[in-house]
């Protein structure tokens, strides 16, 4: 059954359990309100009977008896309203009875008469004196008549004169009540026809928002993901159009992203094939010449030396590719601790000043005896080795500066130099993988894989960092790195286990 068809069902179910109860409470009460009524109009007509026909002597004031031509003139007037009655003395002797109407009193009925109280009953065998006709035609079918009575009794200085037993045929009652009943059913199937059109409406206005939802969802199923739902209101399915947009930005975004990953996928394998090409290209030639006794044998063991070098080139490219997948998903450990930033400062300058002087540069440290750094010590050694060979690399004749010095919630550290430079445009890329500013300094023994940078970056990212470039063509650049303080840093990141991780260890072993 379709949704539409239950949830109108439910609706109709419960308008009309709602209107039955209504109805049922309602016929009740009418039935309740009748029999009332009909008991405060008989003790009004008893009241009256007895304030018509009472006798009593006005020198004595006592009670003298009732007038019968008065009895019978309200008889023969009540009887017309299918009202009869019976006058009981105190003694229990009938005074009078309209149409031979007797009442059977019992005792208890009668101590409750003498302590002043009114009862309300109903009779099913009184007797009547009435042809079988008019007894068919005001009682209704059936051998007996049904008959609500009520028992008032009467005082006259403190003691009981008269008890007034009056009643009336129960269908009169019913014929009211079913008169009520037959309005209140007519109106119960109008309102039933009713209830199944708001029900329908109110299910289709349901069923026709989640139609929306299900045609926006054919739509995501077909990759369009920029589909959205309105949701102008506040309850549960406008929470769940809401949900449903999300969802939807954030597939457009994962789609968008895994557009950008498969694009990253095949320059990254253009970028690596190129750069192996030209070792690979190098390796084969001076193999096939050593094969062939082409090669002198004065400069055969020139030849292996250069085997060997661009053998440890694509050692090294390999092992940088599998650093920077490790370091951008997060699959590295980082033990950061407080350690002394200017001794490894000293080091590095010591370990590559060889280098410098082969550029006929100089390193000048401008450092505090001691700065403090909270950091992983071989990613920060890792990280500055980079930025001072990358500056190296690209200047001549002159010289780089290191500095550094505390900053309230952290460390920061400078390398200046005043080489080739970048273009603004250059600035932007140096990030990426692969990326060279000089395509010609691709044989150098440091920086020539393009990926330094980048692994530099993403270190910085992971130490809750920041690093800066500023440059210009031709007039030098300069990195400028920050290393947060211990309470200001990220929490240390849990390397997880994988395949190209153990595949990196094996590389680099």
């Amino acid at each position: 059954m379709k949704l539409l068809y239950r949830q109108m069902l439910s609706f109709f179910a419960v308008i009309c359990t709602l209107l039955i109860i209504v109805t049922i409470s309602f016929v009740n009460v009418t039935n309740r309100t009748l029999y009332t009524n009909t008991w405060r109009e008989l003790q009004q007509d008893a009241d009256s009977l007895i304030q018509d026909s009472i006798k009593y002597d006005q020198t004595t004031h006592q009670f003298k008896g009732l007038k019968t031509a008065s009895l019978k003139s309200n008889a023969s007037l009540l009887a017309r309203q299918n009202v009869h009655f019976a006058i009981y003395s105190a003694d229990h002797k009938k005074m009078f009875a309209s149409n031979g109407y007797t009442a059977k009193l019992t005792k208890k009925e009668w101590q409750a008469l003498k302590e002043g109280k009114t009862i309300q009953k109903k009779m099913d065998r009184p007797r009547l004196n009435i042809s079988d006709k008019n007894k068919q035609k005001k009682s209704g079918p059936g051998p007996h008549p049904k008959m609500t009575d009520i028992l008032r009794p009467y005082f006259y200085q403190g003691k009981l004169v008269a008890v007034v037993s009056i009643g009336t045929f129960v269908s009169t009652v019913e014929q009211s009540r079913h008169q009520i009943i037959s309005n209140l059913l007519a109106t119960f199937v109008i309102a039933m026809l009713v209830a199944l059109v708001v029900s329908y409406l109110l299910a289709r206005s349901s069923t026709q928002r989640i139609s929306k939802m299900r045609r926006a969802t054919h739509q995501i199923a077909r990759g369009n993901y920029k589909v959205h739902i309105d949701t102008p209101g506040k309850d549960e399915l406008d929470d769940l159009g809401r949900d449903f947009n999300q969802m939807a930005d954030a597939l457009q975004a994962s789609q968008e992203e895994i557009r950008q990953q498969e694009e990253h996928r095949r320059r990254f394998m253009a970028d690596a094939a190129h750069e192996m090409r030209t070792p690979l290209t190098t390796i084969n030639g001076l193999l096939e010449g050593l094969a062939y006794d082409a090669i002198p044998e004065e400069d055969k063991k020139h030849s292996i030396q250069l085997m060997q070098n661009d053998m440890r080139r694509l050692i090294r490219l390999v092992n940088d590719t599998l650093d920077y997948e490790k370091i951008r998903t997060n699959q590295i450990s980082m033990d950061r601790k407080v350690f002394d930033a200017t001794a490894v400062i000293d080091n590095l300058r010591a370990q590559l000043n060889k280098k410098a002087a082969l550029q006929n540069d100089e390193l000048v440290v401008d450092m505090p005896k001691v700065l403090r750094v909270y950091a992983d010590y071989d990613r920060f050694v890792q990280i500055m080795f980079n930025i001072i060979q990358n500056a190296i690399q690209f200047t001549k004749n002159d010289k780089i500066e290191i500095a550094g010095r505390r900053l309230p919630k952290g460390a920061e550290f400078a390398v200046k130099d005043n080489g080739i430079g970048m273009t603004k445009e250059q600035t932007e890329k140096i990030w990426e993988r692969f990326y060279k500013a000089d395509r010609s300094r691709m044989n150098t023994q440091y920086g020539e894989s393009g990926l330094g940078l980048a692994i530099v970056h993403h270190l910085v990212d992971l130490h809750g960092g920041t690093i800066k470039v500023q440059s210009k063509l031709g007039k030098g650049t300069t990195f400028t790195l920050f290393f947060p303080d211990r309470e200001y840093a990220p929490h240390t990141i849990t390397p997880q286990t994988t395949d190209e991780q153990q595949t990196a260890g094996q590389v680099e072993k």
